[in-house]
């Protein structure tokens, strides 16, 4: 089918861009999201949005429990290099299949519960991971990420709070096996770092708002014990 001229010719760098590059494809997890909740899809990416400008001018950072990946070229923008990880080999199978060569990244099957991922890395963060962790391997997990890290290193967790789990869905409750209040999580990292600095999180919007109405809590954590 021959494909019609736009009515604004500047218009046209996007039918060369398609020409040249192709369209882009969605992951496993982003593609689901955007047709069963299209909003979920960038309430998720507005918190890529908050990692990356924390990053930003790091030169080395690791993702652990990537996904499908989606979304991490935001943090890319911003970090001179990024480290995907997984436990889950489907999802970095369907990670390598979209790589961009434009948006390098390195692809790592990784358990970060069994030992840590060797880089010396100055940015180390997770979204949506923490909960997925059961409490027995919880202080192991963050032992094994601070061993990842370089002694200056920085990390950020994101967790959907405790409060929020009476409006989970049914799907959610199921991988949900560690959500944490505010003062459980800060309480916790604090084992691990001297300074964790934990926010707040409503859709879009990170704010430094009262703990038990946040949907969702991200905490930025320095100067590792």
């Amino acid at each position: 089918m021959e494909k019609s001229e736009f009515r604004e010719p500047h218009f046209e760098i996007l039918r060369e861009f398609e020409d040249s590059v192709g369209i882009e494809q969605f992951g496993l997890i982003a593609n689901h999201t955007w047709n069963a909740d299209p909003k979920k899809l960038g309430i998720m990416m507005s918190r890529y949005k908050f990692v990356a400008k924390m990053f930003d001018g790091l030169t080395n950072v690791l993702e652990v429990g990537c996904g499908d990946a989606f979304a991490s070229r935001i943090v890319l923008q911003s970090v001179g290099k990024l480290t995907v990880s997984d436990v889950d080999p489907t999802f970095l199978q369907d990670v390598n299949s979209r790589l961009n060569p434009r948006w390098p990244m390195n692809v790592e099957l990784h358990d970060m519960t069994e030992k840590p991922l060797s880089g010396d890395f100055d940015g180390v963060f997770a979204m949506d991971v923490f909960e997925h962790i059961p409490p027995k391997d919880e202080r192991k997990f963050l032992r094994n990420v601070c061993d990842s890290m370089a002694n200056q290193g920085v990390l950020i967790l994101g967790i959907p709070s405790l409060e929020s789990q009476q409006y989970a869905s049914a799907a959610n409750k199921l991988g949900h096996v560690n959500c944490k209040s505010g003062e459980q999580f800060r309480s916790l990292l604090r084992e691990f770092f001297n300074n964790v600095f934990t926010f707040s999180m409503n859709d879009e919007v990170v704010h430094t708002g009262y703990f038990p109405m946040a949907h969702y809590l991200i905490s930025v954590c320095c100067a590792k014990r």
